[in-house]
């Protein structure tokens, strides 16, 4: 069989092999089409960690000025980076027009799951930084982070910069109503009003609306 048939038909090759594989060759902890080829013994495809250097003292290739660069998981945790300022945004344009600041880098965050950055242990003596979508979702997944990297921050996604640019909300369907026990008070008292509809129905600023120069950036440089 191809690679393609097998791509194709995760599902129901899940539900063949579970039944005429003996039980020592599944990884019973191991669920879901994402996670096939782990189940079975598959070799599975590298994980890859985009990043940009923000700061051109920090020389990871020579001669190459604040690459925008993609490594796989392992080498990524690897890496000897003396950065004391690590940021995450969700946004792809946001990401690629981070300004500069001094002994630094950004990150493309994948949204939920963070398993591939959790080996990079280097990021803990990092002040790590996180810019999310402010609506449940974002909060979410800044609580997920917060479950392999306690020490993250948010910057961006507070009430000051929601209310502010009012002209810009959206709304989100689908919102996540589950308890989020690792905001701070700030955080959760805002996820709670966005979780309960206290200022809007399903309100949502995506963080390509809101504001790209804010002091909190401003003061880690």
């Amino acid at each position: 069989m191809d690679t393609k048939f097998i791509e194709a038909r995760r599902g129901v090759l899940t539900q063949w092999l579970d039944l005429v594989l003996p039980p020592e060759a599944v990884d019973g902890d191991r669920t879901g089409t994402a996670q096939f080829s782990a189940r079975y013994g598959f070799r599975e495809k590298p994980s890859r960690i985009r990043f940009r250097i923000l700061d051109e003292r920090l020389v990871l290739l020579p001669g190459v000025w604040r690459p925008d660069i993609a490594l796989d998981a392992d080498s990524f945790s690897r890496l000897a980076l003396q950065c004391r300022h690590a940021f995450i945004t969700e946004n792809e344009t946001n990401f690629l027009a981070f300004p500069d600041v001094p002994q630094s880098i950004v990150l493309f965050g994948a949204g939920y799951g963070w398993e591939s950055l959790e080996p990079a242990r280097w990021l803990t003596d990092c002040a790590l930084h996180y810019w999310g979508d402010i609506d449940t979702h974002g909060f979410a997944i800044l609580d997920q982070l917060r479950s392999r990297f306690p020490h993250a921050g948010s910057f961006l996604m507070d009430r000051a910069t929601l209310m502010t640019h009012e002209a810009f909300w959206g709304e989100e369907g689908n919102q996540v109503t589950r308890d989020l026990p690792r905001l701070t008070a700030q955080e959760r008292e805002l996820f709670d009003d966005l979780r309960d509809n206290r200022i809007r129905q399903g309100l949502r600023l995506e963080q390509e609306r809101g504001d790209s120069g804010g002091s909190e950036r401003r003061s880690t440089s």
